[in-house]
């Protein structure tokens, strides 16, 4: 090789070496910048001014250009939103939320929460579709039909903050509570409503999942919040949302979601289950009443006489609690030729009714315990009868561990029309095993569509 083409080749490849290194040493390397530009033109209508467009019934077709913003706040990527977006007018504070149907998944991997997008609804339907204002392609079957996948880009972009897709943070619009979440005003909109709770009926005494399974498959699954208020609404749940097996939490607190509405029942969305802040403790609604002058005593008779018959809730009676776990149907005090007694049914509810009248009872001091009972409109066993040394007065009943000795009594399965007549149940022989303070515990399971039986009580004794 000629010497002088050697040395070149040698002190181009040096000089590139030292070039390579320069570049890495000084950390100068830089991104090639990115040439965006917004595929519609700016906006000429506000999302609100829009959306006003939609007519009481049926539809109207967008046959101009109706451009307008919005940010997405719904997200497909755990399977709780289906061929929809959901997106509101603003990051925070909204004023109008509006859904558009695309027939195509993963939309999150182009338009995640928080993307700032812009719409051209020309071509376009909007309309009241089954109680929610939507747009959608012209379908001959529905009235606002999903845009073909291939075609939701003629209609659909990101808007471009200089180096590509505008993605910004959301903040969910506060309200008090759930009542207030029912407004037509916030559908499709992102919201937290604070000291709310899944109902007692979804976490005891089955801790539920987000949803059921039917042959091993999900299916769509409604659970329901409640509020400190009262209120209440439904959290609607895919039978494909990936987090469908997760246990509901139990506790109480803050919770976020897309507000919707399927014709007149309210439907409210989570994106996934860190939409959910539930780790304070609960809040009772109807909470237990009484107990606060607990004695425990091995000898004792109650016969209600002393009572009074107003309030008739047991509510200022210190001895006992009164807890009803499910409903909202407290131990009633009752009185039928010159007699008083305690007594409960689920006739006339509305759903299940679980509620515990718990008497305290010095266990060693005690040999034997009995009441009287009787029955009304029997149509199923709606009494037991438990013993518990754990329990803590006025405290969450589902904590203590309780054992059934429901068998040691007789409790009648007639009448099947209006009521028999008040008689001793039968004699528990306290076991010498089982010792201290305690409880004896009555518990009235009831339900509208189940056993709706009628059940007294009387002259509870222990000697």
């Amino acid at each position: 090789m000629n010497i002088k083409k050697y040395l070149s080749l040698i002190t181009g490849v040096t000089f590139a070496a030292i070039s390579i290194t320069s570049c890495v040493q000084k950390d100068e390397w830089e991104t090639p910048p990115i040439k965006c530009e917004n595929k519609f033109p700016a906006p000429n209508i506000s999302l609100a001014a829009f959306k006003a467009l939609a007519p009481a019934t049926g539809y109207t077709l967008i046959t101009t250009d109706q451009i307008f913003d919005g940010y997405v706040i719904s997200s497909d990527e755990n399977g709780n939103f289906y061929k929809t977006i959901s997106f509101q007018d603003k990051s925070e504070n909204p004023t109008a939320g509006l859904q558009i149907e695309v027939d195509r998944a993963s939309n999150y991997a182009d338009f995640p929460v928080g993307a700032h997008i812009r719409i051209n609804a020309k071509g376009l339907r909007i309309g009241l579709d089954r109680g929610t204002v939507k747009i959608g392609s012209v379908d001959p079957t529905y009235s606002i039909g999903r845009i073909p996948g291939s075609l939701v880009g003629r209609y659909v972009s990101g808007v471009c903050n200089g180096n590509g897709l505008e993605v910004v943070a959301i903040k969910p619009l506060e309200l008090p509570n759930l009542g207030a979440a029912k407004s037509d005003q916030y559908i499709n909109t992102l919201v937290k409503v604070p000291n709310s709770q899944f109902v007692i009926g979804d976490v005891f005494p089955v801790n539920k999942t987000f949803i059921d399974y039917v042959a091993g498959a999900g299916v769509d699954t409604d659970r329901t919040l409640e509020d400190a208020s009262g209120n209440t609404v439904t959290v609607r749940n895919s039978g494909f949302f990936s987090e469908g097996a997760s246990l509901l939490p139990k506790g109480n607190g803050d919770i976020t979601f897309v507000v919707s509405r399927y014709n007149s029942t309210w439907q409210m969305f989570i994106r996934n289950t860190k939409d959910i802040n539930f780790k304070g403790n609960r809040v009772d609604a109807t909470p237990p009443k009484g107990g606060t002058a607990i004695t425990y005593s091995g000898n004792f008779l109650e016969n209600f006489e002393s009572y009074s018959l107003t309030p008739t809730n047991l509510e200022v009676y210190p001895k006992y609690v009164n807890d009803p776990l499910l409903g909202n149907r407290y131990w009633q005090l009752k009185s039928f030729s010159n007699n008083k007694y305690i007594q409960l049914g689920a006739n006339s509810g509305s759903g299940s009714y679980l509620t515990y009248f718990i008497v305290p009872i010095d266990f060693t001091a005690a040999n034997t315990f009995k009441f009287d009972v009787n029955v009304g409109f029997y149509n199923g066993n709606a009494l037991k009868v438990y013993t518990t040394t754990n329990y803590t007065p006025l405290g969450d009943i589902t904590a203590a561990t309780l054992t059934d000795i429901t068998s040691a009594f007789t409790i009648p399965t007639a009448p099947t029309n209006a009521y028999g007549t008040i008689a001793p149940a039968g004699t528990y022989n306290i076991p010498a095993s089982l010792t201290g303070n305690g409880f004896v515990v009555f518990e009235y399971s009831g339900a509208s569509n189940g056993a709706t039986t009628t059940i007294q009580l009387d002259n509870i004794q222990a000697q």
